[in-house]
C-alpha cells in the first residue's frame, strides 16, 4: 500500500470523513488563491522549522496569515527558529518542499516533529490541507484533523500563532 492509500484507510479507519479534489500542482499560498477560492473552509500554510536546541517543529497556520517568526519561539515554547532543511522533511515526514502537511506527521513514527497547530484551524468546520502530495487538496474538520494528528502520537500545540500586521494598502 501506498502512503497515500496508507493515509486514506487511517482516516478512514479513525471514523474521519474528508474529501479530496485533485488540481494542478500549487507550491505556494499566493499559487493557490485562485482554488482555494472554490473550495469553501480553511485554508492552510506549514513551517517546517528546527529550533537551535535540534528541535523539530512543523507550524500549521491560515494560509493567508503573516506570521510574526520573532515572536513564534515564545509563543510555542521554543528557542531560535529556523527553517529546516528539506533532506530532513523528506525523512522525518516523507514529504517533499510544496507538499507540506500535517498529513505527514503519520510518517514520524520516532516522534521528532511537534505539531503546532493555530487555534483557528483547529475550532474550523472544513480545514483544507494536501494529502502528502501538492496535485490534491484533503478537506476535513479541524477537530478531526487535531484526531488524527493525536492518533499518529502528535497531539498538537493549540495555539493563536502571531500574526504580522498586513501592510497597509495604498
Amino acid at each position: 500500500m501506498d502512503n497515500e492509500a496508507r493515509l486514506y484507510a487511517e482516516l478512514e479507519a479513525r471514523g474521519i470523513a474528508f474529501r479530496v479534489v485533485e488540481h494542478h500542482a500549487v507550491f505556494t499560498v499566493d499559487e493557490s488563491r485562485e482554488l482555494n477560492a472554490s473550495l469553501p473552509g480553511a485554508h492552510t500554510k506549514n513551517l517546517f522549522l528546527k529550533d537551535n536546541g535540534g528541535q523539530f517543529w512543523l507550524v500549521t497556520v491560515p494560509g493567508e496569515i503573516r506570521v510574526d517568526l520573532k515572536s513564534l519561539p515564545v509563543a510555542i515554547g521554543s528557542k531560535r527558529l529556523s527553517f529546516a532543511k528539506a533532506e530532513d522533511l523528506l525523512r522525518l515526514l516523507v514529504l517533499t518542499p510544496g507538499s507540506v502537511t500535517p498529513l505527514g506527521t503519520m510518517n514520524d513514527t520516532s516522534g521528532e516533529v511537534r505539531v503546532v497547530l493555530d487555534s483557528e484551524l483547529a475550532d474550523a468546520a472544513t480545514v483544507w490541507v494536501h494529502p502528502l502530495r501538492n496535485t490534491a487538496s484533503l478537506g476535513l474538520a479541524g477537530s478531526d484533523l487535531v484526531k488524527a494528528l493525536a492518533g499518529w502520537g502528535h497531539e498538537p500545540a493549540i495555539t493563536e500563532i502571531p500574526r504580522l500586521a498586513e501592510a497597509p494598502s495604498t
